[in-house]
């Protein structure tokens, strides 16, 4: 390492020495792969002859490093995730990198290695990106920004125009998982736990449902959560959704949490699950395919979708039998976590 110090200064950003040390010495040491030339300007993609999917997203969660992953490993499962659920298999990413002056190298390090060994888990190439520095004070440490590109790959439509009534939802994991690890991992409210992030690439699970006919939707419940994707569902197709409180897994360390500091899970973010929507006939073999992976044992039929709203958009049939209205998202319960 021959960086100017171990800490970022502004002349990692000017365009000199400097900035072409951090360059090859960090981002390209830890995401070389063949297809990143740091030299030029534009780079050749070899893409088939298919549908292309494309993605952008932007990652300014705090704090950078949480129990489960950090900004690094979050911005490439947070791409390929999008990809992924559009029936899509992630190829390549871009990376634009925002560094506060005065950042510490050896962090920086460590976020850089996470990314490119989640890109390289999923076999996704980080084919082109940039680096700015911006003046102390003027960041929260390091933003990224990422772009996707991947092949279409499910065998028939995914559109919320292809949910109908009497569909079925499914959820590939527990939720709130990532947003109450993040909260914790901030220290804020004195309390600590074992909650680790489920941030993670949901590819497998995409992959599992494209032999599974009747599946017309799916989504990953990022912000917002559970509900803010149910509330998304009801409003493209004009249905309600019935979500039951006894089939939506939640740990029990998530709710406790939640309890304590009047979090509701089903509106926290998860970051390594999958909502799906599928024909009636099809909500066990989704269920069985996604059970026989890891990422998906505690997979769980959750919902239905009906033509009469009896409270509003989206409601949940509470352990008891009673109907609960579960509202639109308005404020943020937990902002930065992605």
């Amino acid at each position: 390492m021959t960086l100017q110090d171990s800490h970022i200064s502004l002349a990692h950003g000017n365009g000199g020495r400097y900035m072409r040390e951090l360059i090859d010495e960090v981002f390209a040491r830890h995401l070389s792969n063949g297809t990143l030339d740091t030299s030029a300007d534009s780079v050749a993609l070899s893409l088939p002859n298919e549908q292309i999917m494309f993605t952008t997203d932007g990652f300014t969660v705090q704090p950078l490093e949480f129990p489960g992953g950090s900004i690094g490993s979050l911005a490439v499962h947070g791409t390929t995730n999008d990809l992924a659920v559009s029936g899509a298999d992630p190829l390549y990413l871009s990376l634009n990198a925002f560094i506060e002056e005065g950042f510490e190298v050896a962090q920086l390090e460590r976020i850089v290695a996470d990314l490119g060994q989640a890109a390289s888990e999923i076999g996704v190439s980080v084919a082109a990106g940039d680096t700015k520095v911006l003046p102390r004070g003027h960041g929260g440490g390091i933003y990224l920004a990422t772009t996707g590109i991947g092949v279409f790959r499910h065998p028939g439509k995914l559109a919320m125009s292809e949910v109908r009534e009497g569909d079925i939802l499914l959820v590939s994991g527990p939720i709130g998982d990532h947003g109450i690890s993040v909260m914790l991992a901030r220290e804020q409210f004195g309390l600590r736990g074992e909650i680790r992030s489920d941030a993670a690439s949901v590819l497998p699970l995409t992959k599992a449902l494209r032999s599974v006919p009747g599946v017309r939707f799916m989504r990953d419940p990022t912000r917002g959560g559970l509900v803010s994707v149910a509330h998304e569902i009801a409003r493209a197709t004009g249905l309600e959704i019935t979500l039951e409180e006894a089939a939506i897994p939640v740990r029990p360390a998530v709710h406790t949490v939640c309890d304590m500091l009047g979090y509701d899970p089903y509106y926290l973010a998860c970051e390594g699950r999958v909502v799906a929507v599928v024909a009636p006939d099809a909500a066990k073999s989704a269920l069985s395919a996604w059970k026989s992976l890891a990422g998906g044992a505690d997979a769980a039929i959750i919902g239905e979708l009906h033509a009469t709203r009896r409270l509003g958009p989206v409601s949940l049939k509470t352990e008891i039998g009673g109907l609960r209205f579960l509202e639109e998202l308005e404020d943020d319960p937990l902002p930065r976590i992605c």
